[in-house]
């Protein structure tokens, strides 16, 4: 029952109305993730879907849909929850939800289209990285390719989307590497925002494991931070792009928009780090 299950949301939809849509994780491989490792996945009934818009506050504007990856339940059913959020919150401007490369690929270019014209408008969708060798490393289930496929394909269809970027993803040295990777990838894609979180070591994750064995040695908060840097000197949208650091892990929190305030975050990211040099 998804009422006794973790219930997972950005910090970005604090204040908008959550509808559980999935129990537990359809993947649950991650190597760094513990999200979802005691729950079962399951689709909740789309009754009790149906009684939670039925008694949601008529004024609503914008909804997210919780789980792992609501996307995952398929064209049809995702169709039947964003025809029953017209129906019953008829002010609703924006439904959102997270998503996966893997189920973003499961739907057509039509599919995607009508989900957006649907109401859809916003996925939070973990892109990680662009290194196939740390994808690989971090069991993700997606390559490069498959992301800036579906990215190009998200954009064709109007349907905007955030993409989350784990700093530290490839361990102890490697954050000029995947710094040149992510950003090589992003360039090519035009994600609405771009989220970055530092790679946290969680106890239970297959993760901490390979610590435990002397397989993999974390990347350090400065090196986190270098690559953060890297990250913002070396983007180049040719629309505007959030550059969102605001996420519990991330020693800045701030957010700018690319390309005009580019120079404030990386003020910050200087001086932090001119400050752990002394």
């Amino acid at each position: 029952m998804y009422k006794e299950s973790a219930i997972h949301y950005p910090q970005d939809e604090m204040t908008t109305m959550l509808i559980p849509v999935t129990i537990g994780c359809p993947w649950n491989r991650c190597t760094f993730c513990t999200m979802y490792k005691d729950d079962k996945y399951s689709l909740v009934p789309m009754e009790q879907i149906r009684q939670q818009l039925i008694n949601g506050y008529k004024y609503t504007e914008k909804i997210f849909l919780t789980g792992a990856d609501p996307l995952y339940v398929g064209f049809d059913k995702m169709m039947e929850i964003l025809e029953l959020t017209r129906a019953y919150l008829p002010y609703c401007a924006r439904v959102a939800s997270y998503a996966s490369i893997r189920s973003v690929s499961t739907y057509s270019d039509e599919e995607l289209s009508k989900l957006h014209h649907a109401g859809l408008r916003l996925l939070y969708i973990g892109f990680e990285s662009g290194s196939d060798k740390f994808l690989k490393l971090m069991n993700k289930g997606h390559t490069r390719e498959d992301a800036i496929r579906e990215g190009k394909r998200l954009e064709k269809a109007k349907l905007a989307y955030n993409a989350i970027i784990l700093t530290g993803i490839g361990g102890q040295g490697t954050w000029e590497e995947n710094a040149r990777d992510t950003v090589s990838m992003i360039n090519q894609i035009h994600p609405k925002t771009l989220i970055t979180m530092n790679l946290m070591l969680v106890e239970g994750s297959d993760l901490s494991a390979l610590v435990e064995k002397g397989e993999h040695t974390p990347a350090s908060r400065i090196e986190n931070l270098l690559e953060t840097r890297a990250l913002l000197e070396n983007l180049d949208p040719d629309k505007e792009m959030d550059f969102d650091t605001t996420h519990p892990t991330n020693i800045i929190k701030i957010k700018v928009r690319l390309p005009g305030e580019r120079e404030r975050l990386l003020g910050e990211i200087s001086r932090v780090l001119d400050k752990n040099q002394d």
